[in-house]
């Protein structure tokens, strides 16, 4: 072989290993990669204890670890707590916590610090969490990474709560600093941490290099972008300015699915949307769609659900009279979806001495398919005389509106729990933490609260099914229907998997060029 033939294998070599290492650098995910999510709304503050919107919960999966998290069939399994066991009686629960994790700040994660977090979610003064922790009465710490939560007596729900926002766990020293203003600099332990936040812009996350299970992660960053119009949101994931949607309007499904570099996702939820009612909460509600249920049932028997869910939604939701779908083991099969019944609807507005009609202002949030809902509802009520006013309002701004009680009625969901106490118990109890309505009825705070401690569920379903009976009688909340949770992303993203709760969990999903 001459020079010249060795120059030239060389050459062949240099140009055959440049082109295998290429091939393996397109074939895997790419670590430098900011993941772009469009929300439909911004998040409220960012604090587990106070706060409450739904894609809040989605930027806490990339934020906050919880104790325990579910799978995509609802089972309650090992996230931040490695095992659990109940005591015979039901009044104690020993967990053993996984070891070698750290907060964002670096203070070490221990039974010390899941004592401290349920101190404060039971404790702090705004915190939403007291009555998901109700039946905790206090902790034991019997190991550095063994705790033992006393509990008041059997409950049914805790685990699944611990699931949630009840069972995220913060950094101790931040929030002891931080107090009520935690949520401007949250520190939790997930897989990113907190690095900025643009109200109504953005809110941009960091790969936790120190992150218990960082292999699992793919994304040096996410960045949650808040743009409530569905149309825009898939026309920003088409032009390539975000890589994923939650939420994509069930009218633009076609378009979605006709593009070949998106990839739709869906899963049935666990929740509802509704429209909720001022019953006691402040002045504004001592009014008398506040004082007189037969308002409130007159305007349930005006809207046309099976309609509304054609026209809306062209069909791909579930119309719903309840806080579960009609597939739900816990729906209450003796109280199904009435027809319309625009007679029957006038009768009651007479009956409560409005034979005229009656206006109702209805706080709705600014984006595009709760807008279209109401305008639907606004005109099937006309037709009974309820003079439907509509406020729109961006969505945090609704929130502490109705939470402060400046509000008659807000269309407004709930993204579901895995327990049916998620659904139920914190709206319509007493003191039920996000109980904006403040209805109060003591045989519904009798059956809820007993549903917790109910040694079967054969038993907890008949007490769910009396106080459905109550509910859809009092009706503080007007239930409309049931959502698909419906995904779109690039199609350059792999091993997304659907969860029912909707959240987006990022372990193990990759970036593929």
């Amino acid at each position: 072989m001459n020079r010249e033939d060795s120059n030239v294998s060389q050459i062949k070599k240099v140009i055959a290993t440049a082109l295998i290492s290429a091939t393996a650098l397109t074939a895997s995910p790419a670590f430098a990669k900011d993941l772009r999510i469009a929300l439909q709304s911004d998040a409220d503050v960012l604090d587990p204890d106070q706060s409450r919107t739904f894609v809040g919960r989605i930027v806490y999966a990339s934020l906050c670890d919880k104790l325990v998290d579910i799978t995509p069939d609802l089972e309650i399994i090992p996230q931040l707590a490695t095992s659990w066991g109940t005591s015979d009686d039901g009044t104690a629960i020993t967990m053993q916590l996984r070891e070698g994790v750290v907060f964002h700040d670096g203070t070490p994660f221990n039974a010390e610090a899941v004592a401290a977090n349920i101190e404060r979610s039971q404790t702090l003064e705004t915190s939403r969490r007291k009555s998901e922790l109700a039946s905790i009465t206090g902790t034991e710490v019997t190991g550095e990474y063994e705790i033992v939560l006393t509990l008041a007596g059997p409950d049914a729900t805790l685990m699944a709560q611990l699931a949630d926002r009840a069972g995220m766990m913060v950094s101790p020293t931040a929030a002891e600093a931080a107090g009520e203003d935690f949520g401007l600099n949250p520190v939790c332990s997930g897989a990113f941490s907190f690095t900025e936040r643009v109200a109504q812009d953005k809110i941009v996350l960091t790969k936790f290099d120190d992150y218990w299970n960082a292999d699992a992660i793919h994304f040096d960053s996410v960045t949650f972008l808040p743009i409530p119009d569905t149309t825009v949101r898939l026309a920003n994931l088409q032009a390539g300015d975000i890589d994923m949607l939650e939420r994509l309007n069930a009218t633009d499904l076609a378009q979605a699915n006709n593009d070949a570099d998106i990839v739709v996702d869906s899963a049935v939820s666990l929740g509802y949307q509704a429209i909720t009612f001022n019953i006691g909460n402040g002045a504004r509600g001592d009014n008398p769609w506040g004082n007189d249920k037969r308002l409130r049932q007159a305007l349930s028997y005006a809207v046309d659900r099976e309609a509304l869910n054609q026209v809306v939604f062209e069909g791909a939701f579930a119309p719903g009279n309840q806080p579960f779908p009609s597939t739900s083991p816990w729906y209450n099969q003796s109280l199904p979806l009435e027809a319309r019944d625009i007679d029957k609807a006038k009768a009651l507005l007479a009956e409560a001495g409005f034979p005229a009609g009656l206006e109702l202002e209805v706080q709705v949030p600014n984006s595009t398919e709760p807008l279209a809902v109401m305008q639907v509802v606004q005109a099937m009520a006309a037709e009974a005389g309820i003079d439907i006013k509509l406020t729109s309002k961006e969505f945090a701004t609704l929130l502490a509106d109705q939470s402060a009680g400046d509000y008659t009625a807000s269309q407004i969901g709930w993204s579901g729990r895995v327990d049916p106490d998620g659904n139920n118990h914190q709206f319509v109890t007493t003191d039920g933490g996000i109980n904006d309505s403040k209805y109060s009825n003591p045989k519904m705070d009798e059956l809820m609260d007993a549903a917790r401690v109910a040694g079967s569920t054969e038993e907890r379903k008949a007490l769910y099914d009396e106080a459905m009976t109550i509910l859809l009688d009092d009706l503080n909340r007007v239930f409309l229907y049931h959502v698909n949770w419906i995904w779109a992303y690039s199609n350059k993203m792999k091993g997304f998997t659907a969860y029912p709760d909707g959240m987006i969990r990022l372990e193990n999903v990759t970036w593929e060029e």
